[in-house]
């Protein structure tokens, strides 16, 4: 026959066994190089091998069946590599049973291979005993590669050692794997033939984990050339990850080199910089070296309660997050190979390795065991994809990224929230650092961390249009998780999370570690699943779950972690899709507006969401109505968007609005208050509301109308309503046109439209007209005296309004005084007021158009006397026009004197034309000298043209102690003049002495000195003053007529300082007695007390006395009063006396210098009775000093009896020192 393959000849030899020949036994029946020899069995197997001539030679060979393993749970297969010195000779093997608990060592002789099956289009074949078993190519080079020349290996290698068409046996075997791994003596790690540069690169690593490089090739040449390495299959293979996480020891193998697993991955690491740009293939890789470089620390295996071997690694969900991405040649070794490292049991959930069930059911069973068995999953039998629907809520957001992949593989997040937390009672902003192993698919900036119901571990999820992925589906969070209030423990936050509010769609893909999102630009009205999802798997999906529905769930889920751009543009897709199938109005539309104005409303964007609000309103009240509670609700959702924006108004306006219109029922009565509220505070459309629903219940009453007057934004509109529609009911009242004239921005509109009412209308009261007078201007008046001109008086009233009226009132009042007598009538009182208020050209107007009905009485003549403004000049007009009817008397004389601005020009046109009727009384000057503001002009004219019949009575001095700012001035200027010309009375004098300072009493006495008669009373208040130089003056001018009493001495004595003393006693030293009042008055004077006391005791030591007031008064003299007593004590007992009572006091007041001074020198007359001891013991200041020496002194004599103890007692300061003592 003809190899297929080369070309040459084929012998064929038929043999019932496989017979062992070398090559020269082989050439011997070999014609020539171009001929095969083949050896052909019973069976109809095939296995080609090549000569060293190139030539093929193949052998038909019987298949090896293989037979059960032997009893026992640890019952495994191993096999014999047989050696050979030709590598390129078939491999011979043989397959034994063993069991693993044979050994009670932690190891056992025998090498377990972990490899990448590699495909099976190009099938090898091995010997096991006589028979051949098909393996795969990278099988066959690794076995080629660990066949020794001379001694035989035992190895366990899962494709032969297993009987993979067992499904039986492959499942019971799956389960003992990290058993069978962790028990060997070494674990080969085989990364195939020797290909791109590989043996020098795995050179290079060897000697870079010694730190001695022998190679240098380029950078861009080790680049690839290591890359190109890392990125060979077995590195991808989920299973390997078990198989290096169970060893022991590990070594790796390349084609021909081999390398210690702990020296490769040491090397790996410090030529890292050749793929850390590359995250998966530095997470793919970290991962792996990590648990080879564990392999010499690790400790033995344990067995999981559903009786498989675990290496307890992590639990389930975490290896399965960070190694689903890996590969495998049936989907569901994703799990199996996990389940060996696994701290879970999931035999409890049907997760035991078993090849019998389908994927999509196992997948089912995973994600059921991981979340909860309540959780909704869909799995298909051809995708590595589930579809889970479940109630959630959201915990934080992922603000920052960082890997670290020192220890294995971690990621350090900073977890963020804004206010997620507030569904479980807690407000506020919070950040949190988590740690989470490596995973396969890279967490993001922006993915958010979620709790599903029923789980106890939160999932990292990614949003995708209308559904999220899931990133990772169990993450073990911090024993502490951070809250706005402090930190709490997971457990404890757990059972307080019971609100799961928003509805999740997750998509769990194992399919790709990692996708770029769409533009969202492209988001369709309504999206649709991604197109990764089988068709089928769309249509589900869409029975599922309305597409609106999917987007309006993705929206809250945003918002809840403050997402707002990203949930707006979902809930534009919802409102687009809604509108298009429904029209605007339906009510998922509107619901879908409210939701974005609220997103809007979050984000700040003021204006977009009072936009939207307005919309919905709009549209609410056409369909639903205006008292809807939807209408109500989202008028109540636009109120929080003024009131956040610090709008009141408008906020205000719209509580008033909703609460108007929820007020359905009849017995909800409107109060008085809240109408004149509403007229006051707000526009036309809410008073409009107000009348139509309410219109029958409500009275426009006069506290309602002045509200609308002063109203100032919407004053006029609402006015206007209410005359429209109530117009009979509105009354002008003074109320209503102050409250108007108050209103600066439409005060005058509402004026005008009340006004402009005819008076059958609109009544307008009496006390209206004076106030309109007073606050508006000249065309206001017109139009009202158009309305009712016949009907106005210029009463009192009305002028001093006008007065009052600043800007307007001359005009308002010319305008009055020009219309016909028969249309506007004035008072008498009215004429005085004008006279009093108005300048000469509005008293022109008067006499002019009135002089027939006008009479210049003494009212009139005294109100122009004290015109302010324009006193002179009206006076002069009625001197001129009407001087026969002008009477000057003592009330027109006391006006002019009194007016604070224009008084002294009345006067001198007074004391110019009338002056002889002039009338200088004690009253007018009086009130001249009560002048505050031009007293003393009035005074100096009063002084120049009659100063004789001026006098200083006991009333002037008063009325100018009474004027605070020139009564002084008005007092020095009446002193000035002699008693010729100006006479003072006793009253006067005393009066200047009570009420005036320092500077009036010098000119008293400098001018009128001998005039003042020296009483008691006068020379007290001079005393009274404590002006050293008064008294002096007083003393040294009029020394002479001083009658010197008790009273006096005594406040000179405790006032005055020791030149005033001696000046008293120089002068009436024999009509003075130093009695104890007066030495009381000396030992309490703060600032000359000392002075004093020396020059008493040097002149009249001998009347002196300590007594017990003298003491008192010197021990509340703070200042000087503790030398005072020191002078007394040292005085000797003949020149002062010292009664006991001083003693008692002296004990209780002084301190230890003044005792010890008392003494000293009185110590004989002294005794120390219990009273003194008393005084001691309650003195607070110094008590324990004084006591102990008196105690020191004279203890003999002392005696502490009750009376002392209870004194002691009391004393809050320094009781307890005594008591010591």
């Amino acid at each position: 026959m003809r190899c297929l393959s080369h070309s040459c000849t084929t012998v064929v030899v038929a043999v019932s066994e496989v017979v062992h020949l070398d090559r020269q036994q082989l050439r011997k029946h070999q014609p020539d190089d171009n001929v095969s020899l083949v050896i052909l069995p019973i069976t109809h197997q095939i296995y080609s091998t090549r000569t060293s001539s190139n030539s093929c030679v193949r052998y038909i060979m019987s298949q090896y069946h293989y037979p059960p393993l032997l009893p026992g749970p640890d019952s495994i297969r191993l096999l014999h590599l047989m050696p050979h010195e030709d590598e390129t000779a078939p491999i011979q093997c043989q397959l034994f049973n063993y069991s693993l608990d044979k050994s009670d060592k932690w190891t056992h002789l025998y090498g377990a291979l972990s490899y990448v099956w590699g495909g099976s289009d190009k099938p090898r074949s091995i010997f096991i005993g006589k028979h051949g078993l098909p393996v795969t190519a990278n099988l066959h080079a690794a076995l080629s590669r660990l066949r020794d020349h001379s001694f035989e290996r035992i190895i366990w290698a899962d494709a032969v050692c297993i009987d993979q068409d067992n499904f039986e046996e492959r499942g019971y075997q799956v389960q003992l794997m990290a058993k069978i791994y962790s028990k060997a003596n070494h674990v080969i790690v085989w990364l195939g033939e020797a290909a791109d540069d590989s043996d020098r690169v795995v050179e290079e690593i060897l000697v870079t984990a010694g730190k001695q490089s022998t190679y240098s090739p380029t950078y861009e040449t080790l680049e690839r050339s290591i890359l190109a390495l890392l990125r060979r299959p077995w590195f991808r293979r989920i299973w390997v990850l078990q198989e290096v996480a169970a060893a022991r020891h590990v070594r790796i193998m390349c084609g021909s080199i081999e390398i210690d697993g702990y020296a490769f991955c040491s090397g790996l690491e410090s030529l890292k910089h050749f793929y850390k740009a590359r995250p998966d293939l530095q997470n793919l890789i970290s991962s792996v070296t990590y648990l080879i470089k564990g392999a010499i620390f690790r400790p033995a295996y344990k067995t999981s309660s559903s009786d498989m071997v675990s290496l307890n690694r992590r639990p389930l969900g975490e290896l399965i997050d960070m190694f689903h991405a890996h590969q495998a040649t049936e989907r569901c070794d994703k799990v199996y190979a996990l389940l060996g490292m696994s701290s879970d049991n999931p035999g409890a959930a049907g997760l035991t390795p078993d090849y019998t069930v389908p994927w999509k059911q196992i997948f089912q069973r995973l994600v059921k065991f991981l979340l909860c068995q309540q959780a909704s999953v869909d799995t298909w039998g051809d995708r590595e994809i589930a579809v889970i629907k479940s109630k959630g809520c959201i915990l934080g957001q992922v603000s920052s990224v960082k890997q670290d992949t020192s220890s294995g593989g971690t990621q350090n997040l900073v977890i963020t929230s804004k206010d997620t937390f507030k569904h479980f009672g807690y407000e506020g902003e919070w950040r949190a650092n988590w740690t989470v192993q490596i995973s396969a698919k890279p967490i993001q900036h922006g993915d958010l961390v979620c709790l599903l119901q029923g789980t106890s571990k939160p999932a990292i999820i990614r949003i995708w249009k209308d559904h999220f992925d899931v990133i990772m589906i169990a993450v073990t969070p911090p024993d502490h998780i951070g809250i706005p209030s402090g930190s709490i423990r997971w457990p404890e936050l757990l059972q307080t999370i019971t609100t799961f509010p928003r509805e999740f769609l997750l998509v769990w893909n194992w399919e790709e570690s990692s996708r770029k999102p769409q533009d969202l630009g492209e988001l369709e009205t309504l999206i649709k699943i991604d197109s990764r999802v089988p068709e089928h798997l769309k249509i589900e999906l869409k029975i599922l779950l309305d597409k609106a529905t999917r987007l309006w769930n993705a929206a809250r889920i945003l918002e809840d972690s403050g997402e707002y751009k990203r949930a707006e543009e979902r809930l534009r897709g919802v409102i687009e899709g809604c509108e298009s199938a429904f029209g605007k109005g339906h009510l998922l539309t509107l619901t879908s507006m409210d939701k974005l104005g609220l997103i809007y409303k979050k984000s700040q964007q003021w204006k977009e969401a009072e936009d939207m609000f307005v919309q919905v309103i709009q549209t609410r009240k056409q369909v639903q109505g205006a008292d809807h509670p939807a209408t109500l609700s989202s008028m109540a959702n636009l109120a929080s968007v003024y009131r956040d924006q610090g709008h009141v108004k408008d906020e205000e306006k719209l509580k008033m609005m909703i609460h108007l219109l929820k007020r359905r029922s009849g017995h909800d009565r409107i109060t008085k208050e809240w109408v004149v509220r509403i007229a006051g505070s707000f526009d036309k459309e809410i008073m409009m509301v107000l009348l139509e629903r309410r219109g029958d219940n409500i009275q426009v009453t006069e506290e309602v109308v002045s509200a609308a007057a002063r109203n100032e934004e919407n004053g006029g509109e609402v006015m206007k309503l209410l005359l429209e529609q109530r117009g009979d009911e509105v009354q002008i009242t003074e109320g209503v046109v102050k409250a108007a004239a108050r209103n600066s921005i439409s005060g005058r509109e509402v004026m005008k439209l009340l006004l402009e009412r005819s008076k059958d209308e609109v009544q307008i009261t009496e006390g209206a007209v004076v106030q309109i007078a007073g606050l508006f201007d000249k065309e206001m008046m017109m139009v009202l005296l158009e309305r009712i001109g016949d009907n106005v008086q210029i009463t009192e009233e009305v002028v001093s309004a006008a007065a009052r009226n600043e800007e307007n009132g001359k005009e308002v009042m010319k305008l009055l005084l020009e219309r016909n007598k028969d249309e506007v009538q004035i008072t008498e009182g009215a004429v005085v007021q004008i006279a009093g208020l108005f300048d000469k050209e509005i008293m022109i107007v008067l006499l002019e158009r009135r002089e027939d009905n006008i009479q210049i009485t003494g009212e009139v003549v005294s109100a122009a006397a004290r015109n302010e403004k324009n006193g002179g000049e009206v006076m002069k007009l009625l001197l001129e026009q009407k001087g026969d009817e002008v009477q000057i008397t003592e009330k027109v004389v006391k006006a002019a004197v009194g007016n604070s601005r224009s008084g002294k020009e009345v006067m001198k046109l007074l004391f110019k034309q009338r002056g002889d009727e002039v009338q200088i009384t004690e009253g007018v000057v009086k009130v001249a000298a009560r002048n505050s503001m031009n007293g003393k002009e009035v005074i100096k004219l009063l002084l120049r043209r009659r100063g004789d019949e001026v006098q200083i009575t006991e009333g002037v001095v008063q009325a100018a102690a009474w004027n605070s700012i020139s009564g002084r001035e008005v007092m020095k200027l009446l002193l000035k003049r002699s008693k010729d010309e100006v006479q003072i009375t006793e009253g006067g004098v005393v009066q200047i002495t009570r009420l005036f300072d320092k500077e009036v009493m010098m000119a008293l006495l400098e001018r009128r000195g001998d005039e003042v008669q020296i009483t008691e009373e006068a020379v007290a208040q001079i005393a009274g003053l404590f002006d050293k130089e008064v008294m002096m003056a007083l003393l040294e001018r009029r020394g002479d007529k001083v009658q010197i009493t008790e009273g006096i001495v005594v406040q000179i004595a405790g006032s005055f300082d020791k030149e005033v003393m001696m000046v008293l006693l120089e002068q009436k030293g024999v009509n003075i007695q130093v009695t104890e009042g007066v030495v009381k008055a000396v030992a309490g004077n703060f600032v000359s007390g000392k002075e004093v006391m020396k020059l008493l005791l040097k002149r009249r030591g001998n009347e002196v006395q300590i007594t017990e007031g003298v003491v008192k008064a010197a021990a509340r003299n703070s200042v000087s009063g503790r030398e005072v007593m020191k002078l007394l004590l040292e005085r000797s007992k003949n020149e002062v006396q010292i009664t006991e009572r001083a003693v008692v006091q002296i004990a209780g007041s002084f301190d230890k210098e003044i005792m010890i001074i008392l003494l000293e020198r009185r110590g004989d007359n002294i005794q120390v009775t219990e009273e003194v001891v008393s005084a001691a013991a309650r003195n607070e200041e110094n008590g324990g000093e004084v006591m102990k020496l008196l105690l020191g002194r004279g203890g003999d004599e002392i005696q502490i009896t009750e009376g002392v103890v209870r004194a002691a007692s009391w004393n809050s300061r320094s009781g307890k020192e005594v008591m010591k003592i």
